[in-house]
């Protein structure tokens, strides 16, 4: 097998309206930031995709906005509906902390780490504007994702973004960012 085989993912990212679910993607894949985004994937007229939507996934992004705690409480109906509908149970899971950029915190970082260490999830803080933490919270999830044969050895068909390994440097490159619990 080649260095340079490229493997498709599946990842999906959740979280309640306004977390900034959209903008950590769009600056992840083309590093962009668009204020005036509209998040729209978890609206009501979306919900009757949700079963397939989560189907096949190998990893997801739970996303919370640390300025407005109501997202965060929110968190353990994402995990219930994600215990619902995904079909695996190895899935690999991670908490981001979104708009650290922001003076008006409701949550410090214990918080997200303290929930992120009780269901067994990576976690990190990142800001989609100025691009802290984006790159390693994705990086860090696709890592754990292939350290883990079987969530991604037979998938080899779908749709989504495909990733190539790259040889990194020992240490790897979230300069602090990434709590792995």
């Amino acid at each position: 097998m080649e260095d340079d085989v490229l493997t498709t993912l599946k990842i999906l990212i959740i979280g309640e309206s306004g977390v900034g679910k959209s903008s950590l993607l769009l600056r992840f894949t083309d590093d962009t930031f668009d204020p005036e985004l509209a998040d729209t994937a978890g609206q009501e007229r979306f919900r009757t995709l949700t079963p397939s939507y989560y189907r096949g996934a190998q990893g997801v992004i739970l996303v919370y906005d640390v300025t407005r705690r109501d997202t965060f409480t929110k968190l353990d109906n994402w995990l219930n509906e994600l215990e619902t509908y995904c079909t695996r149970n190895d899935l690999i899971k991670m908490l981001v902390g979104n708009k650290i950029d922001k003076e008006n915190r409701e949550l410090d970082r214990n918080e997200g780490l303290k929930f992120a260490r009780k269901h067994s999830m990576l976690f990190i803080e990142a800001s989609a504007k100025t691009r802290d933490g984006v790159q390693c919270a994705f990086e860090e999830l696709v890592e754990k994702i292939i350290q883990t044969p079987g969530l991604w050895e037979s998938e080899t068909q779908g749709r989504g973004v495909q990733l190539g390994r790259q040889d990194q440097a020992a240490g790897g490159s979230c300069g602090g960012y990434c709590s792995l619990v």
